[in-house]
């Protein structure tokens, strides 16, 4: 007897697709109108007729093709490429994904600059009240 698993499963398939977006049998039963049991012979079954695919595409939010070419090879190289890659190439370009400085550093320099920015204001105003006392005075 082997134990090896069938590459095209769709019940298998439709499983494991249905784990990943975290639903329950019982929740695409109840969107697809049926009972959980039902969902299990889906799930347990080699094949699934075409209507019946789609209906089950449209509750779990993907394309019938998502289901048939579903692989779980296919899912984790694509999480991997997300984020285990520190560069994504654009325009033949490398460009970095990686934050190139430090939000906190960048913070206390906005704050330095604004304290500075008031500094100077605050010296123009008692700089006009100066020059305004002096022409006061004069007369």
């Amino acid at each position: 007897m082997s134990t090896a698993v069938k590459p095209n499963h769709i019940g298998r398939k439709i499983s494991r697709i249905r784990e990943l977006k975290d639903m329950k049998q019982e929740a695409l039963a109840q969107a697809l109108g049926v009972s959980q049991q039902s969902i299990s012979a889906i799930e347990n079954s080699e094949t699934v007729d075409d209507e019946k695919l789609k209906q089950v595409a449209n509750a779990l939010g993907v394309t019938v093709e998502a289901i048939k070419n579903f692989s779980e090879e296919a899912v984790f190289n694509y999480f991997n490429n997300i984020y285990d890659n520190d560069f994504s190439y654009s325009n033949g370009a490398i460009q970095s994904n990686h934050c190139t400085f430090n939000p906190l550093d960048k913070l206390i320099e906005v704050y330095e600059e604004k304290e500075k920015l008031y500094e100077r204001l605050l010296q123009s105003e008692k700089d006009k009240n100066e020059y305004l006392e002096k022409l006061l005075n004069g007369k």
